[in-house]
C-alpha cells in the first residue's frame, strides 16, 4: 500500500504547492525544488513523518549551473545544492533541490538531522565553496587546507597544463609547514586540562592497518580510544572532474579505479544510466554475463577483505590462502575479458565483446574448487578462537545507527537489517536468479566478516545459474548509440564511414537530462547520478560510494575500546580510499 504513496502530493498537502517547484527528470525520481527557508522543515518531514519515512540521506552534492544551457522548468540557479534521499522499506527515492545565487551561497546545515551530512557538506563546501550555516566544523575535507580555489566550479583549472610550473617559495613552505601543526582543538577535540593532557596517536596516513593513504588521529587515555577522527583526500584523483571531460565512452575505464577491487561493477550503475536515457535494451546473453563477471568480483573483493582482516588481527596464514584464490578468480576474469582488475569490459548496450570460446571450462573449475574452500575457511579461520575474541562485540551499531550514518551492504545486513538492492529492487536481470541474503545480529566485526563468508557463497550460487543459463544472442544491443556501423558497410559510403568514426571516437550524444543509478556493490550501495547539457560529455558526473559513507562512524564505533579494536574495526569496514576520495 505505501508503494503507491505519492510522495509529491503529500508534501503538496503538508507545505502547499507554492513551497515547490517539481521537475520532470529522466530517471524518474520525485525531484523538488524548494527554498532554502523551508528546506529544514522539508527534510525532517520526508525523514520522520512522510507516509514514506526517507531515513537515509543517501546522498547530498552540488551543481555548478552558471555553463548549463538546457534547464527548461527549473529554477533560475547559479549553484544549486542537491539532497538525495532513499527509504529502505519499500525503496523509495526522493531528490530535494535548493537553488542558490552566485552572490549569496549558503543554505542551513542539516547536520543534526542525519549523521552522516557531515562530511557530505564539509565536501560540497570544499568542492563548490557553497556554506553550510551551522556547521560544526566547517573545513576542507578533501582538498588540503591550504588550497586555492574549489576545484568543482566549472571556472576551476581541469587539468595541471592549464597553470605554470610549480613553484615552491620560502614563503609557501612556511605556511604547508604551518598548515601541518596538528591542534586538537581543530579536529573538535578536547584538552584534559591547562596541566595534563591525552595522548595523541597518529595512526597514517601511511600504514598497513589503515588499508591505504588514511589518516586516523587518536586521543588516547593508555590504550583506551577516547576518540578517533579520521582525515582523508590524500587519495583523490578528481574522478568526478574527470567526467567532465571524457566522453561517455572514453570514461568507462575511469570507473573502475574507483572501488579498485569492484572492477567492472563500478561501470554498471554509469551504464545503466545511460542505457535508460537513450532506450538501449541491453541483450539477454549480455545481462546474465554481466551479472556474472559482476559476482567472480564481489568474490573477489570478499577474499580480499578476509584476509587482509585475519592479518589485522594477528593471522598470517589466511592471507596467503585467500591471495591464492582470488589469483584463481582473476585468472577466469581475464580468460574472458583480457585483463585482469580493471577489464573495462562493459559498454553502453552490452559487452566490448562475446564470450570466448570455452569459457565455460574455467568457471566451473573456479566453482568446484571455491565451494570446499569456503568450508575451510568458516572451519579454520572464522570459527576460530582467536578471531571470536578479538572480533565479538568490537565495533557494533544498531540498525538505526547504521541506516542514519548511511551504512549500506554487508555492513548493514551484519545489523540483521534484510536488505539487498538486488532484491528489494532488482536491476539488470537479477530478478531472474535465485539466491538468499546473509544477515548477521550484533552489527559487530564478527557479524561483518560472517556476512561476507556466507556471500561469496551466494555469489557462486549466482555464478553457478549463469553458467548453466547462459542465453545465447548478441552480446551488444544493435542501436546506432552503441554500436558503431560494421568494417565492412564503412566501406561503401563516405556517410556510413564518418558515423563509424564519430560513434568511436566522440561516442553518443546523450540528450539534455538528469538521472541517477544505484547497485548493491562490493561494498554496499553505489550509484551514479549524471547530468547532460546534450553533449558528448557529461555536464556533471557525482559518484556516490559506500566508503566514503562507512568511515564516518569510526569515531562511535571505537570510543570506548582498546588501540587494538581500532585495528579490528578498520579491517571490518572492508574500505577503499579510492571509493572514498575518488
Amino acid at each position: 500500500m505505501l508503494e503507491g504513496v505519492d510522495i509529491k502530493q503529500q508534501l503538496i498537502e503538508r507545505f502547499g504547492a507554492e513551497t515547490f517547484v517539481f521537475q520532470d527528470t529522466a530517471d524518474s525520481m520525485p525531484t523538488l525544488w524548494v527554498g532554502r527557508d523551508k528546506l529544514r522543515e522539508v527534510l525532517l518531514f520526508l525523514k520522520q513523518d512522510a507516509p514514506i519515512q526517507y531515513r537515509m540521506m543517501f546522498d547530498l552534492t552540488a551543481i555548478d549551473e552558471r555553463a548549463r544551457q538546457y534547464r527548461e522548468g527549473q529554477p533560475a540557479s547559479d549553484f544549486t545544492v542537491v539532497y538525495h534521499l532513499l527509504s529502505l522499506f519499500p525503496v523509495a527515492e526522493v531528490r530535494i533541490k535548493v537553488a542558490l545565487q552566485e552572490g549569496d551561497l549558503s543554505v542551513p546545515s542539516i547536520h543534526d538531522l542525519w549523521s552522516n551530512v557531515n562530511w557530505y557538506e564539509r565536501e560540497t563546501w570544499d568542492m563548490f565553496g557553497i556554506t553550510f550555516d551551522g556547521h560544526p566544523n566547517l573545513r576542507r575535507l578533501i582538498m588540503p587546507g591550504t588550497w586555492d580555489g574549489h576545484p568543482l566550479r566549472k571556472d576551476h583549472l581541469a587539468r595541471a597544463t592549464e597553470i605554470g610550473p610549480f613553484e615552491l617559495t620560502q614563503k609557501r613552505q612556511a605556511m604547508e609547514d604551518e598548515a601541518l601543526i596538528f591542534r586538537p582543538e581543530e579536529w573538535g577535540m578536547e584538552r584534559e586540562s591547562e596541566d595534563a593532557d591525552f595522548m595523541f596517536l597518529n595512526m597514517g596516513p601511511n600504514h598497513p592497518s589503515v588499508h591505504g593513504v588514511f589518516r586516523i588521529v587518536c586521543q588516547l587515555e593508555g590504550e583506551e580510544v577516547l576518540d578517533a577522527v579520521p582525515e582523508i583526500g590524500y587519495h583523490h584523483r578528481g574522478a568526478e572532474k574527470m567526467g567532465e571531460r571524457q566522453s561517455w565512452h572514453t570514461y568507462i575505464p575511469y570507473t573502475d579505479r574507483i572501488d579498485y577491487l569492484g572492477g567492472v561493477m563500478n561501470e554498471l550503475p554509469y551504464l545503466m544510466n545511460l542505457e535508460h536515457v537513450l532506450g538501449i535494451e541491453v541483450p539477454e546473453r549480455a545481462k546474465v554475463a554481466r551479472i556474472m563477471l559482476c559476482e567472480f568480483f564481489r568474490i573477489m573483493s570478499h577474499l580480499l577483505f578476509l584476509g587482509t582482516y585475519m592479518q589485522d588481527i594477528g593471522g598470517l596464514s589466511p592471507v596467503l590462502w585467500m591471495f591464492s584464490d582470488r589469483q584463481k578468480a582473476y585468472d577466469v576474469v581475464e580468460g574472458i575479458t583480457g585483463f585482469r582488475m580493471h577489464p573495462a569490459f562493459f559498454r553502453i548496450g552490452g559487452l566490448a565483446m562475446d564470450l570466448p570460446n570455452g569459457w565455460e571450462r574455467p568457471v566451473q573449475e573456479f566453482l568446484d574448487w571455491m565451494a570446499p574452500r569456503l568450508d575451510e575457511y568458516d572451519k579454520a579461520w572464522v570459527n576460530n578462537k582467536v578471531t571470536v575474541k578479538r572480533s565479538l562485540g568490537i565495533g557494533a551499531y544498531s540498525e538505526d545507527e547504521a541506516i542514519d550514518w548511511g551504512i549500506t551492504g554487508p555492513g548493514l545486513r551484519a545489523t540483521g537489517c534484510n536488505f539487498d538492492l538486488r532484491k528489494a529492487r532488482p536491476y539488470a536481470g537479477y530478478d531472474q536468479f535465485e539466491f538468499d541474503v546473509p544477515l548477521g545480529k550484533n552489527g559487530d566485526c564478527l557479524d561483518r566478516v560472517i556476512v561476507r563468508l556466507e556471500e561469496m557463497r551466494q555469489s557462486c550460487r549466482i555464478i553457478k545459474q549463469c553458467l548453466d543459463n547462459m542465453p545465447g544472442g548478441p552480446y551488444k544491443s544493435d542501436h546506432r548509440n552503441a554500436t558503431p556501423p560494421t568494417k565492412e558497410r564503412t566501406m561503401h559510403d563516405i556517410e556510413t564511414l564518418i558515423a563509424h568514426f564519430l560513434t568511436v571516437s566522440w561516442g553518443p550524444v546523450v540528450p539534455a537530462m538528469e538521472s541517477s543509478a544505484m547497485i548493491e556493490a562490493t561494498k554496499g550501495l553505489n550509484g551514479y547520478y549524471l547530468i547532460s547539457d546534450e553533449h558528448t560529455t557529461s555536464y556533471r558526473t557525482r559518484i556516490r560510494t559506500p566508503s566514503f559513507a562507512h568511515l564516518q562512524p569510526i569515531p562511535m564505533m571505537s570510543r570506548g575500546g582498546l588501540v587494538a579494536d581500532l585495528i579490528a574495526i578498520l579491517g571490518s569496514i572492508d574500505f577503499v580510499m579510492a571509493d572514498v576520495d575518488r
